[in-house]
């Protein structure tokens, strides 16, 4: 008697979109139901293992390096695999979601790498899901090109050599994708867009002298590098392409992995390409890891947190340290600023700013950096080649001057700003802003002429929570008080009102989107992941 042939994914509960065909094909939905009958049940257990991990720094309130890796860390010998071609010159790249728009100026923006969204700058809804795919598909195959209906502007790929290489960002681990269900089981989100985007492209990416390259979002410590490791090991062989092929860039953006970062790259060896060091996620992660450590891990407004802070800086040059003395790619962070088409000084106060922070990078031994709008990147672009000249990278600086201890990474308190009441107003400003935009689909949002994605969303609930939680007082004698975010929230919701005009406001989320911030910010069960909620909200 045969075995019984293993169960299909099934598509729950979304609506037809045009030309789904096309990307949920028998074949590829074969592969993501075997990727997760593979590997989810790790990622289950892996999950877990970071509760756990929480309810350790709890009790302690410290981290350290590991003493079951220090071999690792300790062996010289081990390298990771060299940068395939179109990976050797990362000295700008740009990041945004994949809708048609953006992935054309993307590609287009004159950016050595285009950092295709799926996380957080891209809001989970089925649509973007699906179609996202399929513009990347369309990429690829030069079949993208289009003229927008409302403004009649036509875009259109430039020649095949001037364009972006893609690195793909699926979701995190803790995302799953109601939309698809194995027995009844959602699939995660990670395997969704990993599975769907190589089982599609891989083979076409090579014959384009590229390959299927990632961004690895919200990692927390080098098993979940081994995971994805593992996922890469199956999905080269489950295709048919050589062994290696893949490259994986992780981003540095939870402060359990800053203290692994060695045994990530280790892990991930033969398919690791570098680190990129985040920002305000790592923050957010501070924040949710330490918030019963008292006074001396509360954190000023975000704006304040610069990347010199001592902390900060810590951070950043042991991953330079760390990437060059394994060949790998550093890669900095996000210039997140938007420009104005109506206030020149505005623009030219800002690009001294970015261009501040990307000679500081470059300075310090980072191989590139990231920008969120094209204008930005020919700044960033100057600050790369000042440094680099004609090289394509800088490993060979091996920034063996920099020492970092356990404690540098969390001395937090080394920062003389404290939490002002104009960063209570900033925080619930923009969070509201940003969440009602992600309830209507969309997860890059220019917000105060910053682009802001779900990381943006996080830091502000989480420290709207910490500044409450912690019984700060601000400068103007206000305690933090969840009465206080009540009336701040209330008052901002009325000004949003008040400036978009009430049909507007009706069509919109705004209501929710006030309700859910309050809940994620007041709720003494501090929520995981705002997007957890979030998706529940999400249609």
């Amino acid at each position: 008697m045969s075995a019984p042939a293993p169960s299909t994914l099934a598509i729950v509960d979304a609506e037809p979109l045009p030309r789904q065909e096309e990307v949920l094909t028998d074949a590829a939905l074969a592969f993501v139901a075997e990727l997760h009958r593979q590997f989810t049940p790790r990622r289950d257990e892996l999950l877990a293992r970071r509760g756990e991990r929480r309810a350790e720094i709890a009790r302690t309130s410290t981290l350290d390096f590991l003493p079951e890796t220090a071999a690792v860390r300790a062996d010289d010998s081990w390298k990771v695999a060299p940068a395939p071609a179109a990976l050797r010159d990362r000295r700008v790249e740009i990041t945004g979601p994949t809708d048609r728009k953006m992935t054309v100026n993307a590609l287009n923006s004159g950016a050595k790498v285009w950092l295709a969204d799926f996380e957080d700058a891209s809001a989970p809804t089925w649509e973007n899901v699906v179609l996202g795919q399929l513009n990347l598909t369309d990429a690829y195959e030069r079949r993208i090109d289009f003229t927008d209906p409302k403004s009649g502007k036509a875009y259109a790929l430039r020649s095949a050599d001037e364009l972006a290489t893609v690195v793909m960002r699926p979701r995190g681990w803790h995302l799953e994708e109601r939309h698809l269900q194995l027995d009844g089981v959602s699939v995660p989100g990670a395997l969704v867009d990993f599975g769907l985007y190589f089982f599609h492209n891989a083979q076409r990416l090579i014959d384009l002298g590229k390959g299927p390259y990632f961004y690895l979002p919200k990692t927390e410590s080098h098993l979940e590098a081994r995971l994805w490791n593992d996922i890469f090991v199956f999905a080269q062989d489950y295709v048919g392409i050589p062994q290696g092929t893949v490259r994986a860039t992780v981003l540095i953006e939870t402060i359990t992995a800053a203290y692994e970062m060695e045994e990530i790259l280790y892990e991930l060896r033969d398919h690791a390409s570098g680190l990129n060091a985040g920002r305000w996620d790592y923050l957010f992660s501070i924040v949710k890891n330490f918030r019963d450590g008292g006074a001396k891990f509360v954190l000023p407004d975000r704006n304040a947190v610069t990347m010199t802070a001592p902390f900060m800086r810590a951070y950043t040059e042991l991953l330079v340290r760390t990437c060059h003395k394994r060949g790998a790619h550093a890669i900095g962070g996000m210039a997140a600023f938007i420009p104005s088409r109506r206030d020149a000084e505005v623009n030219k106060v800002a690009f001294e700013k970015v261009k501040a922070d990307k000679d500081r990078e470059a300075g310090d031994g980072f191989d590139g950096s990231w920008v969120a709008h094209p204008d930005l990147v020919p700044i960033a672009l100057a600050s790369f080649d000042a440094v680099l000249g004609d090289k394509p990278h800088q490993k060979d600086r091996l920034r063996e001057d920099v020492s970092v201890a356990p404690g540098d990474l969390i001395a937090i308190d080394t920062l003389d700003a404290k939490p002002t009441y104009d960063g209570l107003r900033n925080a619930v400003a923009v969070g509201i802003r940003y969440i009602e935009a992600w309830l209507r689909g969309l997860g890059a949002v220019a917000i105060f002429n910053l682009m802001e994605d779900a990381a943006t969303a996080e830091i502000s609930r989480s420290q709207i929570w910490q500044w409450i939680n912690a019984d700060v007082v601000f400068e103007n004698g206000e305690h933090a008080t969840a009465e206080l975010a009540r009336e701040v929230a209330a008052e901002e919701l009325a000004a949003i009102r008040a400036e978009i005009g009430e049909d507007a406001f009706t069509a919109g989320r705004w209501q929710q989107a006030h309700d859910l911030l309050l809940q994620v910010s007041l709720d003494q069960d501090y929520a995981d992941f705002l997007t957890l909620p979030a998706y529940e909200q999400l249609r």
